[in-house]
C-alpha cells in the first residue's frame, strides 16, 4: 500500500497549505472526506506510526478495542483514535475524536493544538490535557461526548502512536468502526452532549 500519510502531506504541500493552521485542518477535513474505505490493519503498519506496548499521556494513539460493557452501551467505536488524558481504574481516560462530526472535530483540534507543551511538532510534543482543564472552559465543551474510560485488558492490539506532524491527518481519517448505531445518529447525540442538552 502506498504510504497514506506521505501522500496526503505531499498533496497539501503542492496545494500551498501551511501545516497546523485552521486552513490546513479545513483542507485535510475536506480532502479526507473523499477517501474510500481504509484498511485499519494496514494503517496500523504505516511507516509513520510506531507500534508500542502501552500508551503515554498527551500523545495520540490508534488501537483496536472491545469494550467490557458493550452489551449495555448504546454504541461504541472499536478503533478509537485517542488522546490519553489521565489514569483510571484498570486503564486510562482518553478523548476519542471519532465521536465528533468532522467539522466539530476540526474546531476541537484547533483548541487542543493551543495547549501543547511546545510548538516543535516532533517526538517531544504532547497535548497538556487534564479532565479539569477540559471541563473548566467552554471552548473545550466538545470533549464531553469524546471522554471515555479505556480498560487495558480490553485493548486488542498494540498501540500505534501517531507522531505530532500527523495529528491533523489522523484526526480526519475515516477509520471509525461503529457498532450498534450509525455515524449520523452518534454525531447528533454528540452535538447535544457538547451543548449541554
Amino acid at each position: 500500500m502506498s504510504n497514506l500519510f506521505q501522500k496526503l502531506e505531499l498533496e497539501a504541500f503542492r496545494a500551498g497549505i501551511t501545516p497546523r493552521t485552521a486552513e490546513s485542518r479545513e483542507w485535510f477535513r475536506k480532502r479526507i472526506q473523499r477517501l474510500t474505505r481504509i484498511n485499519r490493519e494496514q494503517l496500523m503498519r504505516e511507516d509513520e506510526l510506531e507500534q508500542v506496548r502501552t500508551h503515554s499521556y498527551g500523545g495520540m494513539f490508534m488501537f483496536f478495542y472491545d469494550p467490557k460493557t458493550k452489551d449495555k452501551l448504546p454504541y461504541y467505536d472499536t478503533f478509537p483514535p485517542t488522546i490519553p488524558v489521565e489514569p483510571a481504574k484498570g486503564g486510562f481516560y482518553g478523548v476519542n475524536l471519532h465521536y465528533l462530526p468532522p467539522i466539530l472535530r476540526a474546531k476541537f483540534l484547533d483548541g487542543l493544538l493551543e495547549i501543547t507543551n511546545n510548538k516543535k511538532y516532533d517526538n517531544t510534543t504532547k497535548f497538556r490535557l487534564t479532565y479539569s482543564l477540559l471541563s473548566g472552559t467552554r471552548k473545550f465543551r466538545y470533549f464531553k461526548p469524546c471522554f471515555k474510560h479505556y480498560l487495558l485488558s480490553h485493548v486488542k492490539s498494540k498501540f500505534a502512536e501517531v507522531p505530532a506532524p500527523e495529528w491533523e491527518i489522523a484526526t480526519f481519517l475515516p477509520t471509525a468502526s461503529w457498532k450498534k448505531s450509525s455515524a449520523g445518529s452518534i454525531y447528533s447525540d454528540s452535538r447535544r452532549a457538547a451543548n449541554g442538552n
